[in-house]
């Protein structure tokens, strides 16, 4: 009998859910936990930043706060693409996800204690852990598919509500440890999650041997000496240059939506009223709302990419992007009014930051697990563990643009401040349309 190669393995795997390769729902749950202590530690670092030192905060003023915010979320990012250069080069995928994932437990761990240089190297790890494993473990995932494999985006899409199911889950245990018991304890139950995570990694590790085993073959064999760009063709650079327009655009959009953890937070903390029938709770709640849309509606989305792919009716990439751009735009044009509201000193109805959530769930549902799915196609093979490190570098330049813009939170008058992103974003998506064709001109058949 012939041995099945490894991208014949990976292309007849259905054994897993819905019909998906078993190693799926290993990558699901790591990622889970992962998310679920990123998160949650998310969500509370720039009201712990700001909360006055006697009620146990650090008590730096807003525009300070947004500029560590603005810094970390960038280095978290940012570092994938050394992460993603040293998996491809020296230590494999698997292996850099587990020291990923070792290393951002430390740091919430080190969060959890309470003098302030065990702060800063306590986002110092997490930084560094993350941009190890957050490439990694979205290549092995794209790793489970062959290139030309139909279930590819709906397997991203399934990936997507892990990482949501984490970030659901989050702030409504961590934040309000953190904002009702202690900062700390918050910080560290973050540490325990990924804890958790690494456990079932290790165990799910059997399942994901077709992945490992094509990526295995798709590495430079060892002693090889040669420059990232030796033997690319007309047709790879067409393609790269199309993951730098796509880079753009995918900046433009997080350094709008990721404003969720700063500005929105801040408002929600601030301009919100935090009850509901009787009922108060953590401003830190909020932040599962997005995650919980996506669970929502991450199914539907998924199935409509296929059953429209049936059809030769899908969207294109560049148009789920421009789809994308213009919800997150419209959410925060939605938040315009309440922001006026509140210029006179009056809380409005948790409504508000519903509908801006719920808009910006399905930008991001156009535009993220997409883009994902697009590096993967795009790249080519040898290198694409660094590509989806530079992807995750348009993640980081919007978290520095969101923290940036944030850091007027206190000086600008908020109906302004929240216009003008919502102008930006709009606007973007116009433009993008316009670019449709000679964009997909770059991708070279790839939809």
């Amino acid at each position: 009998m012939t041995t099945p190669t490894p991208a014949t393995t990976a292309h007849t795997d259905t054994a897993g859910w819905a019909g998906h390769p078993r190693g799926l729902s290993t990558l699901f749950f790591t990622e889970m936990w992962e998310r679920f202590s990123y998160y949650g530690m998310r969500a509370l670092l720039i009201l712990y930043m700001t909360a006055a030192v006697t009620s146990g905060g650090l008590g730096f003023d807003t525009a300070h706060a947004a500029s560590i915010y603005g810094w970390y979320t960038f280095s978290v990012y940012a570092l994938a693409i050394p992460g993603g250069w040293i998996a491809d080069r020296f230590l494999g995928q698997y292996r850099s996800v587990l020291l990923g994932g070792i290393i951002i437990a430390l740091g919430q761990f080190s969060l959890a204690l309470s003098p302030l240089p065990f702060f800063f190297t306590g986002l110092a790890l997490i930084a560094v852990g993350t941009g190890l494993l957050k490439p990694n473990i979205s290549t092995m995932v794209g790793s489970l598919y062959d290139t030309e494999d139909a279930r590819r985006d709906a397997g991203f899409s399934l990936f997507y509500m892990g990482i949501n199911l984490g970030a659901m889950i989050s702030p409504l245990i961590v934040g309000t440890l953190g904002q009702r018991v202690d900062w700390h304890v918050g910080f560290a139950v973050g540490g325990v999650g990924m804890t958790l995570g690494l456990i079932q990694y290790v165990l799910g590790k059997p399942r994901l041997m077709p992945a490992l085993q094509r990526l295995d073959a798709r590495a430079p064999a060892a002693g090889t000496k040669s420059t990232q760009a030796d033997g690319f063709s007309a047709r790879e650079w067409k393609r790269i240059a199309a993951i730098g327009v796509f880079f753009v655009f995918s900046t433009l959009f997080w350094g709008a939506f990721e404003q969720a953890g700063s500005s929105l937070n801040l408002f929600a903390d601030r301009h919100t009223r935090l009850s509901v029938l009787g009922f108060s709770f953590p401003s830190t709640w909020f932040q599962s709302l997005n995650s919980l849309f996506i669970i929502a509606f991450a199914p539907m989305f998924a199935w409509a990419w296929v059953a429209l792919g049936k059809r030769n009716r899908e969207p294109s990439s560049p148009a789920k992007f421009g789809w994308g751009l213009l919800l997150v735009g419209l959410g925060f044009l939605l938040l315009v009014p309440a922001a006026t509201f509140v210029e006179g000193g009056a809380l409005v109805s948790p409504a508000w930051l519903l509908g801006v959530y719920l808009l910006h769930t399905y930008g991001e549902l156009c535009l993220s697990p997409v883009g994902l799915s697009l590096v993967t196609k795009l790249a080519p093979q040898r290198i694409v563990g660094l590509m989806m490190g530079v992807w995750f570098l348009s993640i980081a330049s919007g978290n520095k643009v969101g923290g940036w813009v944030a850091g007027f939170f206190d000086t600008l008058p908020l109906p302004f401040l929240f216009a003008a992103v919502a102008g930006t974003t709009i606007g973007s998506a116009v433009v993008l349309v316009l670019l449709i064709r000679p964009v997909r001109k770059l991708m070279g058949g790839v939809h």
